[in-house]
C-alpha cells in the first residue's frame, strides 16, 4: 500500500493547495463533545438512520418532527414501553413514514441505549471511549447488539452523530482496492482487520482523523 505522503500529494494536486485540500475535510467531534449528547439524541439518531436506510433522505428528513412528537422525543425510558399495539396505531398515523419493521426497531434499540446506559452510566460514553484503531470493532458491536444497525448503517450512524470512523463506501473500496489491501467489499473479519490496519498506518503517519483520511482515499478514484 501506498503512504500518507502519496496520499496527501495526491489529493494537493487535485484541490490545488493545502488550504482548499483542508476546507473540503470533514470534522469530527472530541470525546468530550461525543459524551455530551444526550441518550435520546443518540436514540434519536439510531432510528433516522434506520429510517433513511434504503429511502430518499430529504423524505425522511421531512418527516422527522412527527417522528419526534410520535416517540416522546426519543426518551428511551418512555420509548421501551411501546408495545405491538401502540406500533399498530402508529402505522395508522400519516403524519410518519409507515413501516413496521423500522417502527419495531425503535423500542428494541431504545433497551439497547438503556443497556448499555446502565453499564457505562451513558450511551455517549461507549461512543466517546472506543479507540478509533479498533473502530471496525464498534460498527460489529452495534450491529450485534442493535436492531436494524448492519451493513454501512452502524458506520453511517456513527459520522451522523461525529464520531470518527471510515466508510467503505463504493470510492473508497475501489480505491482500497487499487492499492492491493482487499479485492472486493470487505465483510469477513481478516478483510476489515486489513482495512483497519491500513487506516491506522495512514492515521499514525499523519495524526489525520479516519473520516478525513476516508475522505482523501475516496478522492483518488477516478470520477
Amino acid at each position: 500500500m501506498r503512504d500518507y505522503k502519496w496520499l496527501n500529494e495526491y489529493c494537493l494536486n487535485r484541490f490545488g493547495s493545502q488550504a482548499k485540500l483542508d476546507a473540503q475535510l470533514p470534522v469530527v467531534k472530541t470525546p468530550a463533545q461525543l459524551r455530551k449528547i444526550s441518550d435520546d439524541r443518540y436514540l434519536s439518531l439510531i432510528a433516522l438512520r434506520v429510517f433513511r436506510a434504503g429511502l430518499k433522505h430529504s423524505l425522511v428528513d421531512a418527516k422527522w418532527p412527527a417522528f419526534e412528537q410520535v416517540f416522546f422525543g426519543f426518551d428511551p425510558e418512555k420509548v421501551v414501553l411501546m408495545g405491538a399495539d401502540h406500533l399498530e396505531r402508529l402505522m395508522q398515523d400519516a403524519r410518519i413514514i409507515r413501516h413496521l419493521g423500522k417502527l419495531k426497531s425503535v423500542p428494541r434499540n431504545a433497551q439497547f441505549v438503556l443497556d448499555v446506559a446502565k453499564e457505562k452510566g451513558s450511551f455517549g460514553a461507549l461512543i466517546a471511549d472506543w479507540p478509533v484503531t479498533d473502530i471496525v470493532g464498534l460498527w460489529k458491536y452495534l450491529a450485534k447488539h442493535g436492531s436494524q444497525l448492519g451493513g454501512l448503517s452502524a458506520m453511517r450512524f456513527l459520522r451522523m452523530v461525529g464520531k470518527d470512523t471510515f466508510i467503505p463506501a463504493e470510492d473508497v473500496v475501489a480505491a482500497l482496492k487499487a492499492q492491493g489491501i482487499i479485492d472486493k467489499q470487505p465483510t469477513s473479519l481478516k478483510e476489515l482487520a486489513a482495512v483497519q490496519a491500513a487506516f491506522n498506518t495512514w492515521h499514525e503517519q499523519s495524526g489525520r482523523s479516519m473520516a478525513q483520511l476516508s475522505w482523501m482515499l475516496a478522492h483518488t478514484v477516478n470520477h
